[in-house]
C-alpha cells in the first residue's frame, strides 16, 4: 500500500506538466496560474502558498482542500535549412529547408493542495502533489523537413521527447509574530525522460538509438519568509533547493537491432523568489520575481559533444521570470483576476540545436480567471491562458564530425535550426474548507 500511493500519483499528475519558463511551471493550480503565478507575497489560495512560499499558509486557518485539473494544448514548430551539395560534394549555391507540425495533442494537468491549522494557534501544516516541470515533443518523420528526415539520410527521423516531473511537499509554517511567518517544505520527487533518438546515448553505425521511458528520484527542500504588515503592505521570499536525482538509466535499441544502456543526470534547478503584495478595499495586487539557477544544476550546466559524439546536457543559462497578478473582488461572489508572466530564454544561439526535444519556451504568458463562491466552504475556480515564444529560438546544425574545422561544437556553414511555439490552458478547481 506504501509504494501504490506514490506510484498512483505520479501516474496521475506528472502526465500534466508541459512546461512555459524554462522547463518549469509558471503557476500551479486555477487561481495561482490566473494570477501569472505570482505568489511569494500574496497568498490567494492554498496552491500557490505551497508552491512558491511555505511561510505563506501561515495566513489560511482550517482544513482546507484545493483541487484542479486543466487541458494544456501546445504547438510547436520545428524548422530545419541545410545548403544542398553536388555529386562532386561541392555546394550549389542552393538550399533544402522546410518544416514539421508537433502532433502530441492534449495533455491533462492536475493539481492537489491540502492545508490543515487552527485559527489560534501559531503551528500550520500543509501537504501538496503538483507536476511542476515538463517538456515534450513530437514532430513525426518528414522527407521534406531535412532534420527530421530519416537517420539513414542525415537527419534525426522522428523526434519525440516526454520528460515530466511530480513533487510532493510537506509543509510547516511558523507563526513567530502576528506580522510575520517563517516556513520550510521537504520536497520529495519522482520524474521520467523518454528520448527518440536518445543524444545521451552513443551513436554506431546506424545513428542514435530509441530508448525505454527511464525513470528517477529526487529530494530537497524550499524555505520561505513571509510578511504582512497588516495594512495592506505584504513581503515575501524563498528559496528551492536544487532537487537532486538519481540517474536516469537507459535501454536502448539502434537502428540495426543492436542493444546498449546508458545513464544521463538531470537535476531541478534552485529557484529564488521575491516578492511584493498589496490588498486594499476590493484590490489585491501580487509582484513576484523569480532567478532559476540552471548554470549551476546538472544536465543544463554543461553542453556539447562527448569523445563518442553523445550529448553532455542542454546548456541553459540562468532566466529571470516576472509574475504580476491583479484580482478584483468588487463583483459579489465573483472575483476576477488577470495574470501575465515573462521569462527569458535560457537556450542561447549556439546550443539551440541541442534543444530540440525541449523547444517549450514561453516568453509572454497572459491569463484570465474567476472564482464562483457557491457557500462559505466551497468555491469553484475558472482560468484561461495562453501564451507565446516571442519569435524564434535560433542556431545552426551541429555536426560532431565537423567540430575539429568549426569549433566549438560543429556548425554546418549554411545550416539553420529553429523552433517556436504557442500554448493554451483551460483549468477549472475547486476549493472546500471543512472546518473554519
Amino acid at each position: 500500500m506504501n509504494s501504490f500511493i506514490p506510484k498512483f500519483l505520479f501516474l496521475l499528475f506528472s502526465i500534466s506538466s508541459l512546461a512555459q519558463s524554462g522547463h518549469i511551471m509558471q503557476g500551479v493550480g486555477s487561481v495561482n496560474m490566473s494570477m501569472g503565478g505570482a505568489a511569494t507575497a500574496q497568498p490567494l489560495d492554498i496552491s500557490g502558498a505551497l508552491q512558491w512560499n511555505p511561510a505563506t499558509v501561515s495566513t489560511f486557518d482550517g482544513t482546507i482542500l484545493n483541487f484542479d485539473i486543466g487541458l494544456f494544448f501546445s504547438s510547436p514548430t520545428l524548422y530545419s535549412t541545410v545548403p544542398e551539395f553536388d555529386n562532386s560534394g561541392q555546394p550549389t549555391g542552393n538550399f533544402f529547408s522546410g518544416m514539421t507540425e508537433d502532433d502530441r495533442g492534449i495533455s491533462p494537468m492536475p493539481a492537489l493542495a491540502l492545508v490543515w491549522g487552527k485559527e489560534d494557534s501559531k503551528h500550520t501544516f500543509g501537504f501538496s502533489a503538483f507536476g511542476i516541470s515538463g517538456f515534450g515533443v513530437t514532430f513525426p518523420e518528414s522527407m521534406t523537413n531535412p532534420i527530421n528526415m530519416p537517420q539513414s539520410m542525415g537527419g534525426f527521423g522522428r523526434i519525440e521527447s516526454d520528460y515530466m516531473l511530480l513533487q510532493i511537499g510537506l509543509t510547516y509554517a511558523y507563526e513567530i509574530s502576528d506580522k510575520f511567518s517563517v516556513g520550510v517544505q521537504p520536497t520529495f520527487n519522482f520524474a521520467s525522460l523518454e528520448l527518440m533518438p536518445n543524444p545521451t546515448a552513443n551513436p554506431n553505425g546506424s545513428g542514435y538509438p530509441s530508448t525505454d521511458k527511464a525513470t528517477a528520484t529526487g529530494i530537497g527542500a524550499q524555505i520561505g519568509l513571509f510578511y504582512d504588515s497588516r495594512t495592506g503592505f505584504k513581503a515575501g521570499a524563498s528559496y528551492k533547493t536544487t532537487q537532486s536525482f538519481q540517474d536516469f538509466e537507459f535501454n536502448n535499441v539502434h537502428l540495426d537491432n543492436s542493444t546498449a544502456s546508458n545513464s544521463f543526470n538531470m537535476d531541478y534547478p534552485a529557484i529564488y523568489s521575491v516578492g511584493l503584495g498589496y490588498s486594499k478595499s476590493d484590490f489585491d495586487i501580487a509582484l513576484d520575481y523569480r532567478l532559476v539557477d540552471y548554470e549551476n544544476t546538472d544536465g543544463f550546466s554543461t553542453t556539447g559533444w562527448t569523445q563518442t559524439a553523445s550529448v553532455k546536457g542542454f546548456g541553459w543559462e540562468n532566466i529571470d521570470i516576472i509574475s504580476v497578478g491583479v484580482q478584483y473582488k468588487g463583483v459579489e461572489k465573483l472575483p476576477l483576476r488577470l495574470g501575465y508572466t515573462y521569462s527569458s530564454n535560457p537556450i542561447n544561439e549556439d546550443v539551440a540545436f541541442f534543444n530540440i526535444p525541449a523547444t517549450a519556451i514561453i516568453k509572454n504568458a497572459f491569463q484570465f480567471g474567476l472564482t464562483y463562491e457557491a457557500s462559505e466552504r466551497f468555491s469553484l475556480n475558472a482560468m484561461y491562458h495562453h501564451g507565446d515564444s516571442g519569435g524564434k529560438t535560433s542556431g545552426q546544425i551541429l555536426n560532431p564530425m565537423f567540430a575539429q574545422s568549426y569549433p566549438p561544437y560543429g556548425a554546418i556553414p549554411g545550416s539553420n535550426v529553429s523552433y517556436d511555439m504557442t500554448t493554451d490552458l483551460v483549468m477549472v478547481g475547486f476549493k472546500y474548507i471543512f472546518n473554519k
